[in-house]
């Protein structure tokens, strides 16, 4: 069954494929479904590889006129994109919450968010330059440009269905790329939107492509096997991310990754207790915790331990967990059985292995895919809970004694993407953050996130940085033009 959705056409659930709406070469379609109860939202068209590389060619065949578009002329179509979003919030959020499953409160945080990736590099557009110098030999002046990389393929995640795909979009609209864009097959909704609002912003036909798919993996393989694509970009699970970036090797494509995160929470002796509990819930609960920055394990000195954990379990206790769109709910379902199951059975391992149950801990009463809030202590540093990404909300905490065991603890992972730190020692700040191995560190905060900020990681977490003065810079190649002396 066919549910009423915001925003959204009956024709605008097919693939975008060159300015125009049009159904799967095959005519297959897929279930796009709601996670707090299991029902039918929609159906959208499956794309094949035959649709994928359709998609690439319209992206190639706009790329030469809209590389040559003004700067300005790209950067006012993504403010007016920008102004429809904002003026949109209300449906892009509905429909965030029922294909995704937070609140809708939560959603619209997102809404927000992702936004003003479309509001910062609508500025960036006009302030993409080179430079002219003399040669420090003399005899010869050198002059630098920037131009579009050229194609891109972006293959967005579920989590966070508009943001991931803004933060990418944005950037290469600036830059004057063109695109072609796989949503997660859980979201493809929020996406299928956006290029709508897009569209009627002015973006030119073929400069964005949608092709939601079941069959990632057959049609990712055939599009970055094509030498016109110059450029692909991925958010996602480190294991997907690795063969990425090995196809994507044979015609030496650009690549930016961002990966998998094992993010730690570390509270010294000194902290600010109210504020780092202040600090822990929105660093482990921003998006029920299914997010590559959520605080993953928490590393508490000894000493607070135990009040550290006392407060977080009457906090995630006191949460409210239901359907996103119902008043009053903090916490929404998780994506799908198979991430209930697999948080379930990480927890249940803990318990079993010694670690202390303070809240939480149980499957609620179907239907739906949901999780209670929950806090454990005595983790052990080995622990599963430790070594993996949860990506639900549930909170492990371990204990250290020195600074130097806490840094330790913290870079023990092959993840390096987002960590928080909280002390009231300043000199202490610079130490820790110098010494953590990761692309970010808040400090005496638990959101991190800002479209300004170069947002990335080092070691598995992958490797570029998106938003920023930074990210533009993904999308643009350097030419270096030698000219002779008077």
């Amino acid at each position: 069954m066919t549910v009423s959705l915001p925003l959204l056409t009956d024709e605008q659930r097919d693939l975008f494929i060159g300015g125009a709406w049009r159904p799967a070469t095959s005519g297959a379609r897929f279930d796009v479904v709601d996670p707090a109860d299991g029902s039918v939202l929609t159906s959208v068209a499956d794309a094949t590889v035959a649709d994928g590389t359709a998609a690439l060619e319209a992206a190639v065949a706009a790329q030469a006129s809209w590389a040559a578009t003004p700067a300005r002329e790209r950067g006012e179509i993504l403010r007016a994109a920008f102004e429809s979003i904002r003026a949109h919030t209300d449906d892009i959020a509905t429909l965030m919450s029922l294909e995704m499953g937070k609140t809708v409160a939560e959603s619209k945080g997102e809404v927000a968010y992702g936004n003003e990736f479309m509001r910062w590099f609508s500025e960036e557009a006009v302030r993409i330059h080179g430079r002219w110098m003399q040669a420090p030999a003399g005899g010869s002046r050198l002059l630098t440009m920037k131009k579009p990389v050229g194609p891109c393929f972006f293959v967005t995640p579920w989590n966070f269905p508009l943001a991931m795909g803004t933060r990418k979009i944005a950037p290469a609209i600036a830059a004057g790329c063109t695109m072609v864009v796989k949503p997660a097959a859980q979201t493809p909704l929020t996406m299928l939107a956006l290029a709508a609002l897009l569209a009627e912003a002015g973006l030119p036909d073929g400069v964005l492509n949608i092709v939601p798919t079941t069959d990632a993996a057959a049609l990712g393989e055939a599009v970055i096997a094509d030498p016109r694509l110059r450029k692909v970009s991925f958010t996602g699970s480190t294991g997907v991310g690795k063969t990425l970036v090995k196809q994507a090797a044979d015609n030496l494509q650009r690549v930016s990754m961002e990966l998998g995160g094992n993010a730690p929470f570390l509270v010294f002796d000194d902290a600010d207790l109210d504020a780092a509990v202040d600090g822990a819930m929105t660093a482990k609960m921003r998006n029920i915790g299914e997010a590559c920055t959520a605080a993953n394990r928490f590393l508490v000195h000894a000493s607070v331990a135990d009040e550290f954990g006392r407060r977080m379990a009457e906090r995630m206790a006191a949460l409210t967990v239901g359907r996103g769109q119902d008043d009053g709910v903090d916490v929404g379902p998780l994506i799908e059985q198979k991430a209930v199951d697999n948080v379930a059975g990480m927890v249940d391992r803990a318990v079993e292995a010694g670690a202390k149950l303070l809240t939480g801990g149980s499957v609620p009463d179907g239907p739906g895919f949901f999780y209670s809030p929950t806090v454990l202590v005595e983790v052990p540093a080995d622990s599963e809970l430790n070594q993996v990404e949860i990506f639900g909300p549930v909170a492990p905490i371990t204990t250290f004694e020195t600074e130097d065991e806490a840094v330790t603890l913290a870079n023990d992972t092959e993840y390096g993407l987002a960590s928080y730190v909280y002390t009231n020692d300043l000199t202490r700040t610079i130490r820790v953050s110098e010494a953590l191995a990761y692309g970010m560190v808040g400090v005496n905060t638990g959101l991190i996130s800002n479209p300004a900020a170069p947002f990335g990681g080092v070691k598995s977490s992958g490797f570029g940085r998106e938003g920023g003065f930074e990210g533009i810079e993904e999308y643009l190649d350097t030419t270096y033009v030698s000219l002779p002396g008077s």
